[in-house]
C-alpha cells in the first residue's frame, strides 16, 4: 500500500513526525509532501497567482511553498511516480478539527484534495485544551490508537466522495477507552475573536485568534465525543447543499425570473 502524508502545520511539525511513525506501521511505501511553513486555516486554497516551489529533502520527502491542497495536487499529479497512491493521511494536526472548524482546516482540506483526486483520505487531529505554544499536546494518544483505527477503516472502506475526519481527545492513552462514530457538530458559542493592535509607526493591525470557550454540543457529535474523552470518527463530504431550503425555494422560484 502506497501512502501519501501531508499536513497544514508544516514539514517540520511534530505531528507530521508522529504521522510518519503511524504510517510506518501500515506500510513501508510512505511519501511525504507537506508545506514548507505553517498553513493552518488555509482550508482548500490553491496557489494560483505565483509559482509553486518544491524542495526535495530525500527520495520520498518534499517541502512545498504552498498550501496543503497544493501539496496533495503536486504529489498525486507530479511528484510521486507510478504506481498510484492508495491512501492520503493528513495530520496529525496540532489541535482538534471538529464542528464548523472543518471548513477552514488545512488538515481536512488536505484529505479533501486527495478525495477529489480519487484517493481515499483520512484527516487526523490531536485535541488540546488551549492553543498556546507552552501547552503539552498528547500526540502519544494519536500514535497509540491511529494505526488500529486506520487499518479497520481501510478494511471496511467508505464511499467515494467521503473523507474520514479522525480526532483524538486531549488525554493520555490510558485515559481513552472508547471510539465513537459521530456527526459534525456546531458550537453554540463564538470562539473566534479579532484583536486590534498598533505597530510602532502608529498604524493599526489585527490578529485573529480563538478563545477556549466550552459549548454545549449534542450527543453524537464530534464536539461531544472530544469533550467526553472519546475518539471521534466522522465521515465528511463537501456537498454543502441544504436540501430543505432547495425544496422550500422551489415553491417560490423557478421558471421565468420574477419582475423587479
Amino acid at each position: 500500500m502506497r501512502i501519501l502524508l501531508t499536513n497544514d502545520d508544516g514539514i517540520e511539525a511534530e505531528g507530521l513526525a508522529v504521522l510518519e511513525r503511524i504510517a510506518a506501521i501500515l506500510s513501508d511505501d510512505v511519501w511525504v509532501v507537506a508545506p514548507e511553513t505553517e498553513q493552518s486555516g488555509a482550508s482548500r486554497a490553491l496557489t494560483l497567482s505565483e509559482p509553486l516551489r518544491v524542495r526535495r529533502i530525500n527520495e520520498r520527502r518534499f517541502a512545498v511553498a504552498g498550501t496543503p491542497a497544493d501539496c496533495v495536487t503536486l504529489a498525486l499529479q507530479e511528484l510521486i511516480p507510478e504506481p498510484k497512491v492508495d491512501l492520503v493521511l493528513s495530520g496529525v494536526n496540532r489541535g482538534q478539527n471538529v464542528a464548523e472548524d472543518v471548513t477552514v482546516s488545512g488538515t481536512v482540506a488536505g484529505a479533501i484534495e486527495g478525495m477529489v483526486l480519487g484517493v481515499p483520505a483520512i484527516a487526523l487531529s490531536q485535541s488540546m485544551i488551549h492553543f498556546h505554544d507552552e501547552v503539552d499536546i498528547h500526540y502519544e494518544t494519536a500514535e497509540a490508537f491511529a494505526p488500529g483505527i486506520v487499518r479497520k477503516l481501510i478494511e471496511t472502506g467508505w464511499p467515494r466522495g467521503v473523507i474520514i475526519n479522525l480526532n483524538f481527545p486531549g488525554r493520555t492513552p490510558d485515559q481513552v477507552t472508547e471510539v465513537e462514530v459521530t456527526r459534525q457538530g456546531f458550537r453554540d458559542v463564538q470562539t473566534r475573536f479579532l484583536e486590534r493592535r498598533t505597530d510602532l509607526r502608529g498604524r493599526d493591525y489585527f490578529w485573529i485568534g480563538y478563545r477556549a470557550l466550552p459549548s454545549k454540543p449534542a450527543e453524537g457529535t464530534d464536539l461531544r465525543a472530544i469533550y467526553d474523552g472519546r475518539i471521534s470518527v466522522t465521515p465528511l463530504h463537501i456537498d454543502l447543499t441544504h436540501m430543505k431550503t432547495v425544496h422550500d425555494l422551489k415553491a417560490v422560484l423557478g421558471g421565468a425570473p420574477p419582475k423587479p
